[in-house]
Parts: structure tokens; sequence; C-alpha cells
């Protein structure tokens, strides 16, 4: 019997493809959308959707699915927490004139 080398490791055939120029952006967004200003949620919503668009349609060409994903999702999430809190906001304002102008 003669000596055979095992077969290659299966994974590795190359570099990754390079980010999304957009991806760290919408991913910024979406977190500043979150914590500090509820009115970027629907620009990261936007532009994570047309970034993850392109990703898509890349073939593989285009990397940074996981970052635009990310902010995509918190800018949904800012956009809910903004239209949540402008719903209670007229809810306030109207409850509040209901109940002034009874007196």
């Amino acid at each position: 019997m003669s000596y055979q080398p095992p077969p290659p490791a299966p994974g590795y055939y190359g570099a990754p493809p390079p980010d999304h120029p957009q991806a760290t952006t919408v991913l910024i967004l979406g977190i500043l959308s979150l914590v500090l200003c509820q009115f970027l949620g629907p620009v990261a919503w936007v532009m994570g959707r047309r970034a993850r668009d392109e990703i898509d349609g890349s073939q593989g060409a285009i990397g940074g699915r996981g970052l635009v994903n990310a902010g995509y999702i918190c800018g949904i999430v800012a956009t809910c927490l903004l239209i949540l809190g402008l719903l209670f906001l007229v809810l306030g304002i109207v409850v509040g004139l209901v109940g002034s102008s009874g007196n």
C-alpha cells in the first residue's frame, strides 16, 4: 500500500466578496433610529431594502447581507415605534381637547 494524502479541507475557495458600499451606513442608520431618532427608521428601511435587493441581484459578487439585514430590521422596528408614538400623541391631544371642552 502506498501513502495517499488526505483530501483537501472543504470550504475556502478565495477571498469573500466585498461588502455593499452602503452596508455599514444602513446598519448605523438602523441603530441610530432605535437609540436616538426614530425619524431615521424609514430612511434605514428604504436604504436597506434597496441594498438588499442589489446584493441579491449580484449573484454573490457583493456581500454584507447580514449588516444590511440588521439595519433594515432596526429601521422597520423604529418606524413601527414612530407610528405608535405618533398615534399616542394624537390620541393624547384628542383626549385633552375633548376633556377641556367639557368644562
